[in-house]
């Protein structure tokens, strides 16, 4: 293995603006760059999923599919890579079985190659159908183990969940460090007992935000890693992954040493250095700094700027420091779940009602359904007094099973829907409307409109021949479907002693 170079994906086109820019990269600021990527041999590319389908709609007025199938005309030739909530698909709820097989064979069909797919809770219950469906669509099934720290969360519980991916029948294993927390030993450790214990290739994601993640990649590449995900400055490090240049200089004399074309890095970081210009009103130095409060309350680092922003619309930004302290003790409650798209909101808009009305005396509903059980199984108990509280509040009782599988199938219905408002009833137009029916509605009335002017655009460098990859990639697949900052917002009235109040929770994924 030593003698084996390591290979980066590249994230720069998902995860890269999404942690350091609030997913706001438009389709077309994304073309330039495309073709100079697609000619460098990365591993993959990660282009969609996330919170970038809720910002193409919801936002950016773009059809999230549409991006998918221009950005893969436009690299063909690199695999391109998704991430997927398993059953929640990207949104906070979980989607019927037909859904979820419908999201994933329309993605692979619109050019996805890779689909990394994971649960908040890292039930695996929760990843059966969306592993299977990719399966079947001939896709690139990459299980993802959520990582984070706590009392009932172990190195032997994480590779216990490896195996139960590797027995689903999925192609490789993906440890996913969303709040950037994995320390150099934890990710040598970790990183050898999967590759002892599976026979799948291992890929390491993390982010910058506590300064752990250049040098667990580095202990990772030592222990074996296969592939690391790197994005470009000015889209890289902070809050996102680790710059690409930086990491082949940190790897430099090192036995797994990888080269990428450093001419084109530098191209590319000149023209997406104007790009992170024009989305300057979504960036901000808080998501570009080193936070090691992270180590302490889990929360991905973009949630920590955005919590800033919430608390001063709440009159609570003197309650930052509470409420962060909040999150520790709400996320113990229910359960030590890990934060993470939709988790993370949800402990976090908890927290913030604990402080502001008292603990527990609003309870939100999301936080009701974690504690029912209606998200999954959470790693550890919980806390049997909020228990009680909720199942008296809401009159109900902790389910016991899949939370699918409680959920009759919907495809025909969807289709019936878009039928009865004209709109198209295909599988992508289903899945959409399933997941944003008001954002999918809007885009189509945007249609008829006049088109806006199209945003000026510094052209790219233009892409000189590709060296060959360095590690084989997986293959791809024929063409024939909010840590990072804020996409979404989604706000909830409160109402105590008569007195109204708003809180909102935005998504980072």
């Amino acid at each position: 293995m030593a003698s084996i170079p390591v290979a980066f994906n590249n994230t720069v086109l998902r995860d890269g603006h999404q942690s350091l820019a609030a997913t706001r990269m438009s389709t077309p600021q994304m073309l330039p760059a495309a073709p100079i990527l697609d000619s460098m041999g990365f591993h993959g590319l990660e282009t969609w999923g996330g919170a970038t389908i809720d910002s193409c709609l919801r936002f950016l007025g773009e059809n999230p599919f549409d991006r998918l199938r221009a950005v893969k005309k436009a690299a063909p030739k690199t695999p391109h890579i998704m991430l997927l909530r398993g059953q929640n698909i990207v949104q906070y709820t979980s989607f019927p079985d037909d859904v979820v097989e419908a999201f994933v064979k329309a993605t692979v069909a619109a050019g996805c190659d890779v689909l990394r797919i994971f649960d908040a809770l890292n039930d695996i219950r929760n990843l059966k159908t969306a592993i299977a469906a990719t399966k079947a669509a001939k896709g690139h099934a990459r299980g993802e183990i959520c990582y984070t720290t706590s009392p009932v969360h172990t190195i032997e519980s994480f590779v216990k969940l490896g195996v139960e991916l590797e027995k689903l029948g999925c192609d490789s294993l993906g440890i996913k460090d969303m709040s950037g927390v994995i320390s150099p030993r934890v990710a040598y450790d970790l990183v050898t007992a999967l590759k002892k214990q599976t026979k799948l290739p291992v890929i390491l994601h993390t982010h910058d935000t506590t300064g752990f993640g250049a040098p667990s990649y580095l202990a990772a590449i030592d222990a074996g890693v296969d592939v690391v995900e790197t994005s470009i400055v000015p889209f890289a490090n902070g809050t996102a992954q680790p710059d690409t240049l930086r990491m082949m200089e940190l790897l430099k004399g090192h036995p797994r040493a990888v080269e990428y074309d450093r001419k084109k890095l530098q191209e590319l970081r000149v023209y997406l250095t104007d790009v992170y210009k024009q989305l300057s009103k979504f960036t901000s130095p808080d998501n570009e700094r080193v936070d090691s409060d992270t180590l302490v309350y889990q929360v991905p680092g973009g949630m920590l700027s955005n919590f800033r922003n919430q608390l001063k619309e709440q009159g609570m930004s003197d309650k930052f420091e509470e409420v962060l302290q909040e999150i520790t003790y709400v996320r113990e409650c229910l359960g030590w779940i890990p934060l993470v798209t939709p988790t993370s909101q949800i402990v976090g808009t908890q927290a913030m009602m604990n402080v502001k009305f008292g603990r527990w005396k609003q309870i939100s509903q999301q936080a009701a359904d974690i504690a029912l059980g209606k998200y999954g199984q959470t790693p550890g108990p919980i806390n049997a007094d909020v228990l009680k509280l909720v199942c008296d509040k809401y009159n109900a009782k902790v389910i016991e099973g899949r939370p699918a599988d409680g959920l009759a199938p919907r495809m025909d219905k969807l289709r019936a829907e878009l039928a009865a408002a004209n709109l198209p009833t295909d599988d992508e137009a289903c899945v959409l409307h399933a997941m944003f029916p008001r954002e999918f509605s809007d885009l189509h009335k945007k249609k008829a409109a006049p088109a806006a002017a199209p945003v000026e655009i510094k052209a790219a460098p233009a892409p000189v021949a590709a060296p060959a990859p360095v590690v084989a990639a997986p293959a791809p697949v024929a063409a024939a479907s909010i840590p990072g900052s804020a996409t979404g917002r989604r706000c909830f009235a409160i109402t105590v002693g008569g007195k109204r109040s708003e809180v909102c929770v935005e998504e980072i994924a």
